[in-house]
């Protein structure tokens, strides 16, 4: 694994219809020590397609944002710490909109330990609350509100984590089997396969693409790219594979 850093980046002014500031995304580099993650045989696995619910991930299948039987698929290993992500989330939020019904995005969770210290206990959270059913409005709110729970630790990040699952459920989930649920087995199992995966894979940096054909994506051309080039080259990447398709 390559020694935790962070490329340092400036702010590029744009003009999209308006003035406005568009961050180069930092990918951040790490490893990742989820529990039990390397003691996961991914051998049966094929690791380009969605993998369902079983024993080794505690039941929980992988989450999918968009139509699930988009034609396109992307495969994201991200870090609900790492702020390169959450700037991401928003953006591909975008790209769904855009290609509506054509491409999907598998989410993994990759946890960089060794920078990130919330980084497994908000992977947690999030599976928490996935478990009554608001896995990516609860991921959503998470990346929205990181700088509020970053450097947070003890009972006070418990305390945030479980406002913001009042909030994401309006008061409707059940929040002790969500806290119960933030440190139960079935969620550590499945941090720790997403994890597992993410190391097979000799991923360090956060966030990573990877196609339907197991190639990773190169999505960071330049240190001053900008919003807009980030998009483009994920739209290059979609209308070839949708090209591909329609040849089949």
């Amino acid at each position: 694994m390559k020694n935790a850093k962070t490329l340092v980046i400036s702010l590029v002014v744009v003009a999209v219809g308006f003035f406005g500031l568009v961050f180069l995304l930092p990918k951040l580099t790490g490893s990742s020590s989820s529990p039990s993650s390397n003691e996961v045989d991914l051998s049966k696995y094929q690791l380009n397609s969605l993998i369902s619910g079983n024993e080794d991930n505690g039941g929980i299948a992988d989450h999918v944002k968009g139509a699930k039987d988009a034609p396109v698929t992307l495969f994201e290993y991200a870090d609900y710490q790492c702020s390169a992500c959450a700037n991401m989330n928003s953006w591909l939020k975008e790209l769904l909109k855009e290609y509506d019904g054509k491409v999907k995005i598998v989410y993994r969770s990759f946890p960089l330990t060794n920078i990130h210290p919330n980084a497994i206990a908000a992977a947690s959270a999030v599976e928490a609350a996935g478990l009554q059913g608001y896995w990516e409005e609860y991921g959503d709110l998470l990346f929205a509100n990181q700088s509020e729970w970053f450097y947070a630790s003890g009972t006070s990040r418990t305390d945030l984590f479980m406002s913001y699952f009042t909030s994401v459920t309006k008061g409707e989930g059940d929040l002790p089997k969500f806290r119960a649920d933030l440190s139960s087995a079935n969620v550590k199992q499945k941090v720790a396969f997403d994890s597992a995966i993410s190391n097979s894979l000799n991923i360090s940096s956060t966030p990573s693409f990877f196609g339907s054909d197991g190639q990773e994506i190169d999505w960071v051309k330049s240190d001053t790219q900008t919003k807009a080039e980030t998009l483009q080259i994920f739209r290059d990447f979609i209308n070839q594979q949708l090209e591909s398709t329609s040849t089949e």
